[in-house]
């Protein structure tokens, strides 16, 4: 017999191996499906790595609270996906509240800044966070931290900001979706994220400080001249591009030098600082006004009609002469002021602004002279 050369064809696969190589490309098509799964999460991690980046030299590279504030707010709400950002911060002595009145920033521009004089209303559970705390929002536990919110969020990731042991306040970060935050999610993201913002937080305050300091008058705590002369060029450069009217006060403290006479410096000092208390008492927070020597004091009114200036000044003048001014130590005294009131009204408008910044200051000071030849304790327009 011949010996069997074949056919040339492969024998089929018996069926045991038949199933093998088909679980093996199973197996093999679910291994690069989850490979492709995986480059993608890679991916969008690396993106996600790369905003958070530019994110944190954003915040390191600002040099004020309104620019560190805002980029909280927006930059970082939008970059990651948030519903709500609050930020709650701890002012013992309402020392970084004056600073933000003095930057003109109101709580209109930043509804979701707060700030607390009590360390009791950041706490949760009665304690003092000292790592975030993530989970399903609870009126009772985080109502406070999302006051100004009428939405209210449904999960949470309440963050301490500490510095040096130091508690600085609470960022908050609210979502709509009850599954975005919850207590088993790692925290090590959000902390580093905590401490960049802790960092420039304490960083740009004590730079706001030091420039509050250079521009504050020591005794009144109220701007000093070299800020409201900073200021009046600011606005009389907003007033033109916006198109309104401005006006600027000057005051003077009555025979104060016969004060100083009979009550002493301490005395003195105790009218000035009532009398800038009371000046500042009837100004918006949009005003300013400091202390430009002595017993004079500057106040300019932003979008402010003749009529309104004329309107405010004689509430300062009856402010500080219908009520006696207690001193430090013992006793009291009456004081009055005279005031001068010149108005910058949008037609008038032109020129340099050093020189229409003088010209008012000028037109404010004479209204004043006047009302002092007048008799003292009553307020003269300039004419």
């Amino acid at each position: 017999m011949k010996a069997d050369m074949g056919t040339g064809l492969t024998p089929p696969l018996d069926l045991s191996t038949q199933f093998t190589m088909n679980e093996l490309r199973r197996e093999n098509s679910m291994l690069r499906n989850q490979l492709a799964n995986l480059l993608e999460h890679a991916h969008q991690n690396q993106q996600i790595m790369s905003r958070h980046q530019d994110f944190d030299l954003r915040l390191i590279s600002t040099s004020s609270f309104r620019e560190l504030v805002e980029n909280i707010f927006s930059t970082l709400a939008k970059m990651s996906e948030l519903d709500i950002v609050t930020l709650g911060l701890l002012d013992r002595q309402k020392g970084l509240q004056t600073i933000v009145q003095d930057l003109n920033i109101t709580p209109e521009e930043f509804p979701s800044l707060f700030f607390v004089q009590n360390e009791l209303d950041l706490r949760i559970h009665g304690e003092q966070l000292r790592k975030p705390a993530l989970g399903i929002f609870n009126q009772a536990d985080h109502g406070n931290m999302f006051l100004t919110c009428e939405k209210k969020p449904a999960s949470v990731a309440i963050v301490p900001l500490i510095r040096q042991n130091k508690l600085l306040g609470y960022l908050n970060l609210g979502s709509f979706q009850a599954s975005r935050f919850n207590t088993t999610m790692a925290t090590d993201f959000i902390e580093h994220m905590a401490s960049i913002i802790a960092i420039c937080l304490e960083n740009v305050i004590n730079n706001e400080r030091l420039t509050h300091m250079g521009l504050t008058d020591p005794l009144t705590n109220v701007s000093n001249r070299r800020y409201v002369e900073q200021r009046m060029l600011e606005e009389i450069g907003r007033a033109r591009r916006q198109q309104y009217s401005i006006v600027c006060m000057y005051l003077d403290i009555d025979f104060f030098k016969q004060i100083n006479d009979r009550y002493g410096h301490q005395g003195g000092d105790d009218v000035l600082i009532e009398v800038s208390n009371r000046i500042k008492a009837e100004l918006r927070l949009s005003d300013t006004m400091g202390r430009f020597g002595g017993e004079e004091f500057v106040a300019l009114l932003v979008d402010a009609s003749a009529e309104d200036g004329m309107m405010v000044a004689e509430r300062i003048r009856k402010s500080i002469a219908e009520r006696p001014f207690q001193f430090h130590q013992m006793g009291s005294c009456q004081a009055t002021i005279s005031i001068g009131v010149s108005t910058l009204s949008e037609s008038l408008n032109y020129g340099k602004i050093d020189n229409v910044a003088r010209e008012l200051l000028q037109d404010a000071d004479q209204a004043l002279f006047r009302a002092k030849n007048q008799g003292r304790n009553r307020v003269c327009e300039s004419t």
